[in-house]
């Protein structure tokens, strides 16, 4: 297991800035005080989702999240907005974070584009080493994603692990490690 204090110095080391919560309720309180009155892009995130702060943060922004509004335009808005919110797949010890996408969307305006980007990342995204972050975001996470997504793959029909397939269903198209915030962005 990473240790959640180390890992919080070596981010800030690595130029982000980070905030630590003893609550899943409790971030969310902080986000949704935090992010009053600016446009919102989300990226498909169950952490996002699960800390249910969408309703929320619509009462006094505009957001833009493809998971609660179908139009074909979201996602792009969503890539316009001034603050980015999204999760990590993985996160090191070390500081490095990693996220594995299909669409490239995520993947994309995290690391460009936007004023701020927030990263929400709860203890089971933490890895003592890259190579462990990397494995969870291979191995974990992208096998749920696949699953949810009901994707034809050997991932989400057999639930164990990455297979590196070829399948047209796969999801895991595109690999970002964040070795430190982007030069020109605000990222937390």
């Amino acid at each position: 297991m990473a240790d959640l204090e180390k890992t919080g110095k070596n981010l800030e080391n690595r130029g982000f800035r980070v905030h630590r919560f003893a609550s899943g309720a409790e971030a969310a309180e902080f986000l949704v005080q935090t992010l009053h009155g600016t446009s919102i892009g989300i990226g498909g995130s169950v952490t996002i989702d699960t800390l249910g702060v969408y309703d929320r943060l619509c009462g006094s922004n505009k957001v833009f999240w493809h998971w609660k509004n179908h139009a074909p335009e979201t996602r792009e808005r969503a890539g316009k907005a001034e603050t980015y919110l999204c999760s990590a797949n993985g996160v090191s010890e070390n500081g490095e974070i990693v996220n594995i996408d299909g669409a490239g969307n995520r993947v994309a305006s995290a690391i460009y584009g936007h004023k701020k980007v927030w990263i929400v990342a709860g203890k089971n995204k933490l890895a003592p080493t890259y190579d462990e972050a990397l494995w969870r975001a291979r191995n974990i996470a992208a096998p749920k994603n696949a699953q949810r997504l009901c994707a034809k793959t050997p991932c989400a029909v057999r639930a164990d692990h990455c297979y590196d397939c070829k399948s047209p269903g796969r999801i895991c198209r595109a690999l970002t490690v964040l070795w430190g915030a982007m030069m020109g962005s605000d990222m937390e």
